[in-house]
């Protein structure tokens, strides 16, 4: 049988992450699971936590009036779910829901933004992991209003 912390450092997002940190790690994290349709978070609500996909489809959803939810992304197994944890005030700025049965890891968001704070190499060690990913949901977003919009000017 795995164990939580093998089965979390053997998430993609954790690769080559040094296993002493792993350790500190896993005192954050607990194994989910969600059915389809069943929401991870929804948008407004207290970021205490976000989520790693282990296997299945989460999809983010931006609510727009009088329209059903806009689908902005579809995040699968390896990928991280949400960041509002990181940065004040910590609320979702959308929703999350899984399209599909997922499993996924939780991993608590005070706990680790405390021993970030108390271990800087771990929190560097966070950011360097966060950084890419963030940017490349900021290009992916860009690229999406560029489709719907076009080019100025043409």
């Amino acid at each position: 049988m795995e164990t939580l912390e093998r089965l979390l450092l053997g998430h993609p997002f954790f690769t080559d992450l040094d296993p002493a940190i792993g350790r500190i790690l896993v005192g954050c994290a607990r194994n989910l699971r969600f059915a389809p349709g069943e929401f991870l978070f929804r948008e407004n609500e207290p970021a205490n936590e976000f989520f790693l996909v282990r296997e299945g489809n989460v999809a983010l959803e931006l609510h727009v009036p009088g329209r059903p939810p806009l689908v902005i992304g579809t995040l699968g197994a390896g990928e991280i779910v949400g960041a509002s944890w990181l940065v004040p005030p910590y609320r979702w700025n959308f929703d999350a829901r899984a399209v599909a049965a997922t499993r996924a890891f939780g991993i608590d968001a005070a706990c680790l933004r405390d021993k970030c704070e108390a271990d800087h190499h771990l929190g560097y060690e966070m950011m360097k992991r966060l950084l890419p990913v963030m940017v490349g949901r900021m290009q992916a977003a860009r690229q999406q209003l560029l489709d719907v919009y076009g080019h100025p000017g043409t």
